[in-house]
Protein backbone atom coordinates (compact mmCIF):
# COMPACT_ATOMS: atom_id res chain seq x y z
CA UNK A 1 0.00 0.00 0.00
CA UNK A 2 2.40 2.87 -1.53
CA UNK A 3 0.02 5.57 -2.23
CA UNK A 4 -1.01 8.62 -0.22
CA UNK A 5 -3.33 6.43 1.46
CA UNK A 6 -3.05 6.82 5.14
CA UNK A 7 -4.34 10.71 5.03
CA UNK A 8 -7.04 9.22 6.75
CA UNK A 9 -5.24 7.94 9.90
CA UNK A 10 -5.08 11.25 11.27
CA UNK A 11 -8.61 11.86 11.78
CA UNK A 12 -9.95 12.94 15.02
CA UNK A 13 -12.39 11.73 17.49
CA UNK A 14 -14.83 14.93 18.12
CA UNK A 15 -16.62 14.43 20.82
CA UNK A 16 -20.34 16.24 20.57
CA UNK A 17 -23.52 16.42 19.05
CA UNK A 18 -24.39 17.46 15.46
CA UNK A 19 -27.87 19.63 15.15
CA UNK A 20 -29.51 16.55 14.08
CA UNK A 21 -33.12 16.69 13.11
CA UNK A 22 -35.71 16.48 15.75
CA UNK A 23 -35.64 12.37 16.34
CA UNK A 24 -39.37 10.98 16.36
CA UNK A 25 -40.30 8.43 19.23
CA UNK A 26 -40.43 5.26 17.86
CA UNK A 27 -41.00 1.62 19.23
CA UNK A 28 -38.72 -1.17 17.40
CA UNK A 29 -37.88 -4.50 18.77
CA UNK A 30 -34.22 -4.01 18.02
CA UNK A 31 -34.88 -0.73 20.86
CA UNK A 32 -34.23 -0.92 24.40
CA UNK A 33 -32.57 0.16 27.04
CA UNK A 34 -33.16 3.91 28.75
CA UNK A 35 -31.15 6.82 28.45
CA UNK A 36 -29.07 6.27 31.49
CA UNK A 37 -27.42 3.28 29.72
CA UNK A 38 -25.66 6.58 27.68
CA UNK A 39 -23.15 7.45 30.73
CA UNK A 40 -21.52 4.48 30.69
CA UNK A 41 -21.19 3.79 27.16
CA UNK A 42 -16.90 4.55 25.93
CA UNK A 43 -18.91 4.49 22.14
CA UNK A 44 -20.49 7.58 22.83
CA UNK A 45 -17.83 9.24 24.77
CA UNK A 46 -15.32 8.60 21.60
CA UNK A 47 -17.08 9.26 18.87
CA UNK A 48 -15.60 7.23 16.98
CA UNK A 49 -16.33 5.73 13.43
CA UNK A 50 -17.28 1.96 14.20
CA UNK A 51 -17.66 1.95 17.83
CA UNK A 52 -20.25 0.32 19.27
CA UNK A 53 -21.23 -2.46 16.65
CA UNK A 54 -19.79 -4.71 14.18
CA UNK A 55 -20.74 -5.03 10.70
CA UNK A 56 -21.18 -8.41 9.20
CA UNK A 57 -21.69 -7.52 5.89
CA UNK A 58 -21.66 -4.67 3.27
CA UNK A 59 -24.33 -5.43 0.09
CA UNK A 60 -23.74 -2.07 -2.68
CA UNK A 61 -25.82 -1.54 -5.56
CA UNK A 62 -23.60 1.15 -7.48
CA UNK A 63 -23.95 3.11 -10.70
CA UNK A 64 -20.24 5.39 -11.21
CA UNK A 65 -20.45 7.97 -13.81
CA UNK A 66 -16.67 7.76 -14.77
CA UNK A 67 -16.31 11.04 -17.41
CA UNK A 68 -18.31 12.79 -14.07
CA UNK A 69 -16.53 10.96 -11.29
CA UNK A 70 -19.38 10.80 -9.67
CA UNK A 71 -21.38 7.76 -7.93
CA UNK A 72 -25.24 6.60 -7.22
CA UNK A 73 -25.54 3.96 -5.11
CA UNK A 74 -27.42 1.63 -2.53
CA UNK A 75 -26.15 0.07 0.13
CA UNK A 76 -27.20 -2.78 2.71
CA UNK A 77 -25.36 -3.30 6.00
CA UNK A 78 -26.03 -5.61 8.39
CA UNK A 79 -24.81 -4.60 12.07
CA UNK A 80 -25.09 -5.74 15.57
CA UNK A 81 -24.73 -3.75 18.67
CA UNK A 82 -21.71 -4.76 20.79
CA UNK A 83 -22.31 -2.64 23.27
CA UNK A 84 -25.14 -1.03 25.63
CA UNK A 85 -26.62 2.24 25.28
CA UNK A 86 -25.62 2.62 21.73
CA UNK A 87 -27.59 5.58 20.16
CA UNK A 88 -25.24 6.83 16.97
CA UNK A 89 -24.28 4.14 14.55
CA UNK A 90 -21.26 6.42 13.55
CA UNK A 91 -19.30 5.82 10.14
CA UNK A 92 -16.57 7.59 8.21
CA UNK A 93 -17.26 11.24 7.07
CA UNK A 94 -17.75 11.62 3.57
CA UNK A 95 -18.87 14.09 0.60
CA UNK A 96 -21.70 12.14 -0.70
CA UNK A 97 -25.38 12.76 -0.24
CA UNK A 98 -27.43 10.69 1.97
CA UNK A 99 -30.90 10.43 0.18
CA UNK A 100 -32.17 7.94 2.21
CA UNK A 101 -31.37 6.15 5.67
CA UNK A 102 -32.92 3.18 7.34
CA UNK A 103 -32.66 0.90 10.27
CA UNK A 104 -35.41 -1.95 10.09
CA UNK A 105 -37.02 -0.30 7.60
CA UNK A 106 -38.03 2.60 10.20
CA UNK A 107 -36.80 6.15 8.97
CA UNK A 108 -33.49 7.46 11.30
CA UNK A 109 -32.01 10.90 10.52
CA UNK A 110 -27.94 11.77 9.98
CA UNK A 111 -25.68 13.71 10.31
CA UNK A 112 -21.98 15.13 9.87
CA UNK A 113 -19.60 16.73 12.11
CA UNK A 114 -15.99 16.76 11.33
CA UNK A 115 -14.66 13.12 10.04
CA UNK A 116 -17.78 11.55 11.34
CA UNK A 117 -21.43 10.31 9.20
CA UNK A 118 -23.68 9.44 12.13
CA UNK A 119 -27.24 8.08 12.30
CA UNK A 120 -28.93 8.70 15.21
CA UNK A 121 -31.42 6.74 17.09
CA UNK A 122 -34.74 7.13 18.62
CA UNK A 123 -33.38 5.15 21.94
CA UNK A 124 -30.35 3.17 22.77
CA UNK A 125 -29.67 0.13 21.44
CA UNK A 126 -28.90 -3.49 23.36
CA UNK A 127 -26.20 -5.09 23.24
CA UNK A 128 -26.18 -8.48 20.71
CA UNK A 129 -29.50 -7.26 19.02
CA UNK A 130 -28.54 -7.37 14.76
CA UNK A 131 -30.40 -4.59 12.41
CA UNK A 132 -29.79 -4.02 8.91
CA UNK A 133 -29.37 -0.29 7.74
CA UNK A 134 -30.49 0.79 4.50
CA UNK A 135 -29.10 3.58 2.50
CA UNK A 136 -29.37 5.06 -0.76
CA UNK A 137 -26.71 8.03 -1.89
CA UNK A 138 -25.21 9.95 -4.28
CA UNK A 139 -22.60 12.46 -5.17
CA UNK A 140 -18.83 12.89 -6.09
CA UNK A 141 -16.05 11.29 -3.60
CA UNK A 142 -13.26 13.97 -2.36
CA UNK A 143 -10.82 10.74 -2.26
CA UNK A 144 -10.66 7.43 -3.75
CA UNK A 145 -11.71 8.00 -7.30
CA UNK A 146 -8.93 7.63 -10.34
CA UNK A 147 -8.38 7.06 -13.70
CA UNK A 148 -8.76 8.79 -17.51
CA UNK A 149 -11.39 9.89 -19.64
CA UNK A 150 -12.58 6.42 -20.12
CA UNK A 151 -12.04 5.10 -16.62
CA UNK A 152 -12.18 4.70 -13.05
CA UNK A 153 -10.78 2.62 -10.49
CA UNK A 154 -10.73 3.64 -6.67
CA UNK A 155 -7.64 4.06 -4.74
CA UNK A 156 -7.85 3.40 -0.95
CA UNK A 157 -10.37 5.25 0.52
CA UNK A 158 -13.52 2.90 0.09
CA UNK A 159 -15.37 5.17 2.63
CA UNK A 160 -14.99 8.03 0.36
CA UNK A 161 -17.07 6.42 -2.33
CA UNK A 162 -19.68 4.12 0.48
CA UNK A 163 -20.93 4.22 3.65
CA UNK A 164 -18.15 2.57 6.18
CA UNK A 165 -15.50 2.62 8.80
CA UNK A 166 -12.14 3.26 6.86
CA UNK A 167 -9.65 2.83 10.38
CA UNK A 168 -11.86 0.00 12.07
CA UNK A 169 -9.19 -2.10 10.38
CA UNK A 170 -9.76 -5.46 13.10
CA UNK A 171 -13.39 -5.53 11.71
CA UNK A 172 -14.05 -7.73 8.78
CA UNK A 173 -17.31 -8.10 7.22
CA UNK A 174 -18.17 -9.84 3.73
CA UNK A 175 -18.87 -7.51 0.98
CA UNK A 176 -20.83 -8.10 -2.76
CA UNK A 177 -21.18 -5.32 -5.18
CA UNK A 178 -23.71 -5.23 -8.22
CA UNK A 179 -22.07 -2.53 -10.60
CA UNK A 180 -23.94 -1.16 -13.04
CA UNK A 181 -21.80 -0.23 -16.26
CA UNK A 182 -22.40 0.91 -19.81
CA UNK A 183 -22.65 -2.42 -22.37
CA UNK A 184 -19.31 -3.71 -23.54
CA UNK A 185 -17.10 -2.50 -20.39
CA UNK A 186 -14.67 -4.61 -18.41
CA UNK A 187 -15.22 -4.35 -14.62
CA UNK A 188 -12.66 -5.71 -12.05
CA UNK A 189 -13.95 -5.74 -7.83
CA UNK A 190 -13.28 -7.94 -4.88
CA UNK A 191 -13.49 -11.67 -5.10
CA UNK A 192 -14.94 -12.94 -8.62
CA UNK A 193 -17.38 -11.55 -11.00
CA UNK A 194 -20.46 -14.13 -10.24
CA UNK A 195 -23.34 -13.11 -12.88
CA UNK A 196 -23.19 -10.21 -15.94
CA UNK A 197 -26.92 -9.17 -16.21
CA UNK A 198 -27.91 -7.06 -19.34
CA UNK A 199 -30.42 -4.13 -18.59
CA UNK A 200 -33.59 -2.64 -20.91
CA UNK A 201 -31.53 0.65 -20.89
CA UNK A 202 -28.26 -0.93 -22.96
CA UNK A 203 -26.54 -0.91 -19.50
CA UNK A 204 -24.80 -4.03 -17.66
CA UNK A 205 -25.00 -5.25 -13.64
CA UNK A 206 -22.05 -7.28 -12.89
CA UNK A 207 -22.16 -8.98 -9.47
CA UNK A 208 -18.98 -9.52 -8.04
CA UNK A 209 -18.63 -11.42 -4.37
CA UNK A 210 -15.84 -11.11 -1.87
CA UNK A 211 -14.68 -15.24 -1.16
CA UNK A 212 -14.06 -14.36 2.74
CA UNK A 213 -14.73 -11.13 4.82
CA UNK A 214 -11.95 -8.83 4.27
CA UNK A 215 -11.63 -5.33 6.04
CA UNK A 216 -13.22 -1.83 4.74
CA UNK A 217 -10.23 -0.46 3.53
CA UNK A 218 -9.52 -3.28 1.01
CA UNK A 219 -12.74 -2.54 -1.01
CA UNK A 220 -12.66 -1.36 -4.72
CA UNK A 221 -13.20 -1.67 -8.20
CA UNK A 222 -12.40 -0.31 -11.58
CA UNK A 223 -14.87 0.03 -14.97
CA UNK A 224 -13.49 0.99 -18.23
CA UNK A 225 -12.80 -0.50 -21.86
CA UNK A 226 -9.88 -2.74 -20.71
CA UNK A 227 -7.79 -4.97 -22.35
CA UNK A 228 -7.53 -8.51 -20.55
CA UNK A 229 -5.60 -11.03 -20.33
CA UNK A 230 -5.44 -14.25 -18.12
CA UNK A 231 -3.29 -17.50 -17.05
CA UNK A 232 -3.23 -19.80 -14.72
CA UNK A 233 -1.15 -20.57 -11.48
CA UNK A 234 -1.96 -23.71 -10.18
CA UNK A 235 -5.66 -23.81 -9.39
CA UNK A 236 -5.19 -19.70 -9.42
CA UNK A 237 -6.39 -17.43 -12.27
CA UNK A 238 -4.27 -14.59 -12.75
CA UNK A 239 -6.15 -11.66 -14.76
CA UNK A 240 -3.97 -8.64 -16.22
CA UNK A 241 -6.09 -5.44 -17.52
CA UNK A 242 -5.46 -2.23 -18.68
CA UNK A 243 -7.09 0.61 -21.32
CA UNK A 244 -3.13 1.68 -21.78
CA UNK A 245 -1.05 -1.60 -22.74
CA UNK A 246 -2.06 -4.45 -25.40
CA UNK A 247 -2.47 -8.23 -24.98
CA UNK A 248 1.65 -8.50 -25.53
CA UNK A 249 2.87 -5.82 -23.27
CA UNK A 250 0.56 -6.85 -20.37
CA UNK A 251 1.62 -10.28 -20.57
CA UNK A 252 5.64 -9.17 -20.98
CA UNK A 253 5.12 -6.42 -18.30
CA UNK A 254 3.38 -8.87 -15.79
CA UNK A 255 5.47 -11.95 -16.75
CA UNK A 256 6.70 -12.81 -13.75
CA UNK A 257 3.54 -12.87 -11.75
CA UNK A 258 3.22 -16.88 -11.36
CA UNK A 259 6.81 -17.17 -10.25
CA UNK A 260 6.43 -14.49 -7.25
CA UNK A 261 2.77 -16.12 -6.59
CA UNK A 262 4.75 -20.06 -6.14
CA UNK A 263 7.70 -18.16 -3.79
CA UNK A 264 5.42 -16.22 -1.45
CA UNK A 265 3.06 -19.37 -1.21
CA UNK A 266 6.14 -21.56 -0.34
CA UNK A 267 7.51 -18.85 2.36
CA UNK A 268 4.12 -17.96 3.68
CA UNK A 269 2.98 -21.99 4.29
CA UNK A 270 -0.23 -21.52 2.43
CA UNK A 271 -1.12 -20.85 -1.48
CA UNK A 272 -2.40 -17.85 -2.62
CA UNK A 273 -5.39 -17.21 -0.76
CA UNK A 274 -7.89 -16.25 -3.32
CA UNK A 275 -9.00 -17.95 -6.68
CA UNK A 276 -8.93 -15.25 -8.89
CA UNK A 277 -6.52 -12.83 -8.83
CA UNK A 278 -6.41 -9.49 -11.01
CA UNK A 279 -3.63 -6.75 -11.47
CA UNK A 280 -5.19 -3.61 -13.10
CA UNK A 281 -2.32 -1.63 -15.52
CA UNK A 282 -2.84 2.46 -15.34
CA UNK A 283 -0.50 5.16 -16.10
CA UNK A 284 1.55 7.08 -13.20
CA UNK A 285 3.23 5.67 -10.04
CA UNK A 286 0.10 3.50 -8.31
CA UNK A 287 1.37 1.01 -5.94
CA UNK A 288 -2.58 -0.46 -4.27
CA UNK A 289 -3.50 -2.93 -3.06
CA UNK A 290 -6.83 -4.10 -2.78
CA UNK A 291 -8.61 -6.84 -1.07
CA UNK A 292 -8.15 -9.64 -4.59
CA UNK A 293 -6.44 -7.26 -6.64
CA UNK A 294 -3.78 -4.85 -7.29
CA UNK A 295 -3.14 -1.34 -9.14
CA UNK A 296 -0.03 -0.65 -10.59
CA UNK A 297 1.05 2.27 -12.43
CA UNK A 298 3.53 1.97 -15.29
CA UNK A 299 5.90 4.25 -14.05
CA UNK A 300 6.44 1.62 -10.67
CA UNK A 301 7.19 -1.40 -13.02
CA UNK A 302 10.29 -2.44 -14.79
CA UNK A 303 10.94 -0.87 -17.89
CA UNK A 304 13.04 -4.07 -18.85
CA UNK A 305 13.23 -7.38 -17.93
CA UNK A 306 15.24 -8.98 -15.15
CA UNK A 307 15.65 -5.70 -13.87
CA UNK A 308 16.26 -6.29 -9.91
CA UNK A 309 15.79 -2.49 -8.65
CA UNK A 310 12.44 -1.84 -10.36
CA UNK A 311 9.88 -4.83 -10.02
CA UNK A 312 8.81 -4.09 -5.88
CA UNK A 313 5.55 -2.66 -6.96
CA UNK A 314 4.69 -6.30 -8.32
CA UNK A 315 6.02 -8.24 -5.57
CA UNK A 316 4.96 -5.96 -2.54
CA UNK A 317 1.11 -5.82 -3.40
CA UNK A 318 1.08 -9.48 -4.44
CA UNK A 319 2.35 -10.05 -0.81
CA UNK A 320 -0.52 -7.87 0.64
CA UNK A 321 -2.76 -11.15 -0.42
CA UNK A 322 -1.37 -12.85 3.02
CA UNK A 323 0.15 -10.26 5.11
CA UNK A 324 -2.76 -7.38 5.32
CA UNK A 325 -5.32 -8.75 3.22
CA UNK A 326 -6.01 -12.46 4.56
CA UNK A 327 -3.90 -11.49 8.27
CA UNK A 328 -4.88 -7.69 8.85
CA UNK A 329 -3.45 -6.36 11.96
CA UNK A 330 -6.25 -5.50 14.82
CA UNK A 331 -5.49 -1.81 15.06
CA UNK A 332 -3.31 1.03 13.54
CA UNK A 333 -0.58 0.94 15.91
CA UNK A 334 0.57 -2.91 14.37
CA UNK A 335 0.35 -1.40 11.36
CA UNK A 336 3.78 -2.43 10.70
CA UNK A 337 2.96 -6.21 10.36
CA UNK A 338 0.99 -5.14 7.19
CA UNK A 339 3.37 -3.34 5.43
CA UNK A 340 7.33 -4.22 7.34
CA UNK A 341 6.37 -7.97 6.51
CA UNK A 342 5.67 -6.91 3.02
CA UNK A 343 8.41 -4.96 2.54
CA UNK A 344 10.91 -7.28 3.83
CA UNK A 345 9.19 -9.84 1.99
CA UNK A 346 9.57 -7.64 -1.47
CA UNK A 347 13.73 -8.15 -0.28
CA UNK A 348 13.50 -11.86 0.36
CA UNK A 349 11.63 -12.37 -3.37
CA UNK A 350 14.74 -10.02 -4.95
CA UNK A 351 17.23 -12.59 -2.98
CA UNK A 352 15.74 -15.38 -4.62
CA UNK A 353 15.40 -13.67 -7.96
CA UNK A 354 18.62 -12.15 -8.23
CA UNK A 355 20.93 -13.10 -5.24
CA UNK A 356 22.35 -12.26 -2.29
CA UNK A 357 23.19 -8.41 -3.49
CA UNK A 358 19.44 -7.70 -4.60
CA UNK A 359 18.45 -8.54 -0.61
CA UNK A 360 21.11 -6.50 0.28
CA UNK A 361 20.24 -3.50 -1.78
CA UNK A 362 16.87 -3.70 -0.92
CA UNK A 363 17.13 -3.40 2.70
CA UNK A 364 19.52 -0.75 2.43
CA UNK A 365 16.67 1.78 0.96
CA UNK A 366 14.93 0.73 4.40
CA UNK A 367 18.02 1.88 6.37
CA UNK A 368 18.57 5.12 4.31
CA UNK A 369 14.90 6.25 4.96
CA UNK A 370 14.85 5.02 8.14
CA UNK A 371 18.37 6.98 9.10
CA UNK A 372 16.25 10.22 7.19
CA UNK A 373 13.97 9.74 9.79
CA UNK A 374 15.91 9.47 12.85
CA UNK A 375 18.26 12.12 11.58
CA UNK A 376 15.06 14.43 11.99
CA UNK A 377 14.72 13.31 15.47
CA UNK A 378 12.15 10.92 15.38
CA UNK A 379 12.04 7.07 15.87
CA UNK A 380 9.30 5.46 17.41
CA UNK A 381 9.05 1.45 18.34
CA UNK A 382 7.15 -0.25 15.70
CA UNK A 383 3.90 -0.77 17.70
CA UNK A 384 3.72 2.79 18.61
CA UNK A 385 0.02 4.14 19.44
CA UNK A 386 0.62 7.53 18.58
CA UNK A 387 0.90 10.33 15.85
CA UNK A 388 3.29 10.78 13.16
CA UNK A 389 4.54 13.92 12.12
CA UNK A 390 4.43 13.25 8.02
CA UNK A 391 3.21 10.16 5.99
CA UNK A 392 7.10 9.96 4.94
CA UNK A 393 7.92 9.42 8.49
CA UNK A 394 5.33 7.22 9.30
CA UNK A 395 6.34 5.08 6.33
CA UNK A 396 10.17 5.34 7.73
CA UNK A 397 8.68 3.39 11.03
CA UNK A 398 6.05 1.08 9.43
CA UNK A 399 7.93 0.18 6.34
CA UNK A 400 11.41 0.16 6.53
CA UNK A 401 12.01 -0.45 10.50
CA UNK A 402 9.48 -3.07 10.25
CA UNK A 403 11.63 -4.69 7.11
CA UNK A 404 14.52 -3.93 9.32
CA UNK A 405 13.12 -5.86 11.98
CA UNK A 406 12.08 -9.04 10.34
CA UNK A 407 15.44 -9.03 8.60
CA UNK A 408 17.18 -9.07 12.16
CA UNK A 409 15.10 -11.72 13.24
CA UNK A 410 15.96 -13.81 10.14
CA UNK A 411 19.81 -13.19 11.45
CA UNK A 412 19.26 -14.18 15.02
CA UNK A 413 17.11 -17.10 14.65
CA UNK A 414 18.37 -18.66 11.12
CA UNK A 415 16.59 -19.31 8.12
CA UNK A 416 14.78 -22.52 8.93
CA UNK A 417 13.48 -21.29 12.12
CA UNK A 418 12.56 -18.00 11.08
CA UNK A 419 10.86 -18.90 7.91
CA UNK A 420 8.86 -22.01 10.26
CA UNK A 421 8.09 -19.22 12.66
CA UNK A 422 6.49 -17.02 9.35
CA UNK A 423 5.09 -19.95 8.02
CA UNK A 424 3.38 -20.94 11.44
CA UNK A 425 2.01 -17.03 11.84
CA UNK A 426 0.47 -17.10 8.58
CA UNK A 427 -1.09 -20.78 9.00
CA UNK A 428 -2.76 -19.74 12.72
CA UNK A 429 -3.76 -16.48 12.03
CA UNK A 430 -5.13 -16.88 8.23
CA UNK A 431 -8.72 -14.99 7.66
CA UNK A 432 -8.36 -12.96 11.15
CA UNK A 433 -6.45 -10.59 12.71
CA UNK A 434 -3.29 -9.90 14.63
CA UNK A 435 -1.30 -7.69 17.09
CA UNK A 436 3.05 -8.07 17.39
CA UNK A 437 2.65 -10.53 19.95
CA UNK A 438 1.24 -12.86 17.64
CA UNK A 439 4.18 -12.63 15.24
CA UNK A 440 6.09 -13.01 18.53
CA UNK A 441 4.43 -16.01 20.01
CA UNK A 442 4.67 -17.58 16.74
CA UNK A 443 8.79 -17.07 16.28
CA UNK A 444 9.10 -17.82 19.84
CA UNK A 445 7.64 -21.65 19.28
CA UNK A 446 9.65 -22.42 16.10
CA UNK A 447 12.54 -21.36 17.38
CA UNK A 448 12.11 -22.37 21.04
CA UNK A 449 13.99 -19.01 22.11
CA UNK A 450 12.62 -16.33 24.41
CA UNK A 451 12.64 -13.25 21.74
CA UNK A 452 11.37 -10.70 24.58
CA UNK A 453 14.53 -8.56 24.51
CA UNK A 454 14.50 -8.39 20.90
CA UNK A 455 10.70 -7.36 20.66
CA UNK A 456 11.47 -4.90 23.16
CA UNK A 457 14.27 -3.01 21.86
CA UNK A 458 12.32 -2.85 18.59
CA UNK A 459 8.58 -3.78 18.67
CA UNK A 460 7.22 -2.16 22.30
CA UNK A 461 10.09 0.17 23.54
CA UNK A 462 9.16 -1.09 26.88
CA UNK A 463 12.01 -1.88 29.47
CA UNK A 464 13.03 -5.56 30.00
CA UNK A 465 11.07 -5.91 33.17
CA UNK A 466 7.91 -5.68 31.20
CA UNK A 467 6.81 -8.88 29.38
CA UNK A 468 4.14 -8.54 27.17
CA UNK A 469 2.55 -12.08 25.93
Amino acid sequence: MLAAVHESHRLACRPGLWGAPVIRRLSAPWLGGTALGLVCSPALAANTPGEGFEVASYRLALTPDIRNRTVAGRETILLRATMEGVRRLRFSANALSIDTATLDGVAIPHSVEGDVLGFDLPRPLRRGHAMKLELSYHGRPARGFAGSETTLYTSYFACDWMVCSQNKFGEKAAFSLDLRVPAGMTSLSVGSMIQRRPRPDGSEVHRWKAPRPYSAYLYGFAVGPFTQVSERAGSNRLTYLSDIADAGELKRRLAGTRERVAFLSTRAGLPLPVADYGQLLVAGDEAQEAATYSVLGTDALPTKPDDPSEDWAVVHELAHQWWGNLITCETLKDFWLNEGITTFMTAAWKEHRYGRAAYDAELDVARRRLDKAQAAGFDKPLAWGGSYPTLGVRRAIHYSKGALFMAELRVTLGDAAFWSGLRRYTRDHAGGTVTSIDLKRAMEAASGRDLHPLFAQWVFGESRSARPG
